[in-house]
């Protein structure tokens, strides 16, 4: 093909695919070649006048209009990057190169959209960094925030929110929720008629655009809500169950989402389903090996890390602690005369009495088999213990209905204090523990008090007990 010679330069800049402009000292478009409607949905006239940071994301304009001042100031640049909205909405990645003309007081800049390229680079740093973040984060919420600072890194990321599906519970749940007009919404059964609950239960992308809205808020119900002008949805899917979704919203007309978002967005959500599941799983391990998995109590380990952070407090602060050593009595005959199961059953609801009884601030564990330990933080005196003690006599000692069967045990209770007792946690749990042993050969259903004598050597060792039996209480069955 033989070039036309006589073809005029502004022609032949239409020609190009990158986009060819001249702005003011102020960034005004003064003149834009025809490729502005390829990469920025513009035609050339509807940009002219417009200023370059009018169309540019915020988050890029300060550091542009620095980067100007530099330009202008004679130091050309040749491939610095930044963003702008397209005029349907999404964004468009720009390398530029740019040269400021003294003697015409004016910019030349040439603007090439690597879109595509940041795209697949941001992908492929997403994937990576969500999977660092699933081992790194110390939980589920610093992972949920990390997972939204990279998708606000691909796409508009203002209103976003992660919703959870528990299928046993039929149960939608939002764990993190950032909207700018609505708070988050209540746990919700998958027949709610919202559009997060669509997505779990189709297991399918689904886009909402002031196009297509109206036709699919018919189809699955109304909204509760400010409707978004976009509403991006995503679900996030393990295997082949759908645990719940990813969702972006947008309430300005400037921010739009397309299908190469969604397609984005659905990229990311594999990842992140991926790395929910880990971080769920991992939390479960260390709460399996900290904590009784029948009870949900602390365990014996964990039980004694407290105790030793609250004896360290007592000692710099001058406070006193007690510790309450539990054993139920004719545990072993109930088991074997109803079984393992009723067993269970009792300790399971033995642990929800004990929490009825002590503060928030105190801790209950369950050091093995039938035994447990109670730990009561910041005591007045030591009648502060024996008040606990004898409402934990009475609420364990009535009557247990397991499985249709009236099955009945009380509790024998040994009590240490510190600093009376002991200033060491093993040993305020050993005399605990052996105060306990005392009740229980007294005939159970009672507490002991651990007593104390200095030897030469200044250690402390028990060597009587005060006994107190249970109150007598009304026939409750």
């Amino acid at each position: 093909m033989t070039s036309n010679p006589h073809l005029p330069h502004d022609k032949l800049l239409d020609l190009l695919l990158d986009v060819v402009c001249v702005v003011d000292v102020e960034g005004r478009f003064l003149s834009v070649s025809a490729a502005s409607e390829r990469v920025f949905g513009f035609r050339p006239d509807e940009m002219i006048g417009r200023t370059a940071y009018e169309m540019m994301h915020p988050a890029d304009r300060d550091a542009s209009r620095a980067l100007v001042e530099r330009i202008n100031s004679g130091e050309p640049s040749h491939d610095h990057e930044n963003r702008y909205f397209h005029k349907d909405g999404h964004i468009v990645h720009i390398m530029w190169s740019a040269q400021w003309l003294e003697a015409e007081q004016v910019r030349v800049g040439v603007a090439r959209d690597i879109t595509a390229r940041k795209r697949a680079e941001a992908m492929q740093a997403a994937m990576y960094t969500i999977s660092e973040a699933a081992h790194s984060a110390g939980d589920l919420q610093a992972l949920y925030e990390r997972v939204h600072e990279v998708i606000g890194q691909l796409l508009p990321a203002e209103n976003f929110f992660v919703a959870l599906y528990d299928a046993a519970a039929d149960e939608l749940s939002f764990p993190y929720y950032v909207d700018q007009f609505d708070a988050p919404p209540l746990p919700q059964s998958l027949d709610s008629g919202t559009l997060s609950a669509e997505v779990v239960r189709s297991g399918e992308a689904m886009l909402l655009t002031p196009e297509t809205a109206e036709q699919m808020l018919k189809k699955i119900g109304r909204v509760a809500g400010k409707h978004s002008l976009d509403w991006l949805g995503v679900p996030l899917i393990l295997g082949t169950e759908t645990i719940g979704a990813l969702v972006l919203q947008s309430y300005s007309g400037s921010v739009r989402y397309n299908e190469h978002d969604k397609e984005l967005l659905q990229f990311v959500s594999n990842q992140v389903a991926t790395a929910i599941e880990r971080k769920r799983t991992h939390s479960r391990l260390e709460f399996l090996a900290r904590y009784d998995h029948l009870t949900e109590l602390p365990n014996r380990a964990l039980f004694l890390d407290r105790l030793q952070n609250s004896l360290q407090r007592a000692q710099r602060d001058d406070l006193r602690l007690a510790v309450l050593y539990i054993d139920m009595d004719n545990f072993k005959q109930i088991n074997d005369t109803f079984g393992h199961t009723t067993g269970d059953h009792l300790l399971q609801e033995v642990a929800q009495r004990l929490k009825q009884c002590v503060r928030e601030s105190d801790t209950i564990g369950r050091l093995g088999g039938d035994e447990f330990a109670v730990l009561l933080d910041n005591i007045g005196k030591r009648e502060d213990a024996i008040l606990v003690a004898e409402k934990i006599l009475d609420t364990l000692s009535n009557s247990y209905i397991l499985n249709d069967k009236t099955v009945i045990s009380a509790p024998s209770l040994g009590i240490a204090i510190y600093p009376e007792h002991a200033k060491d946690e093993l040993e305020l749990v050993r005399l605990a523990d052996e105060a306990m042993y005392v009740a229980k050969r007294d005939g159970g259903k009672r507490f002991k008090i651990a007593g104390i004598s200095a030897i030469a050597n200044d250690q402390l060792k028990p060597t009587t007990c005060t006994t107190r039996p249970a109150p007598t209480l009304p026939n409750r069955e």
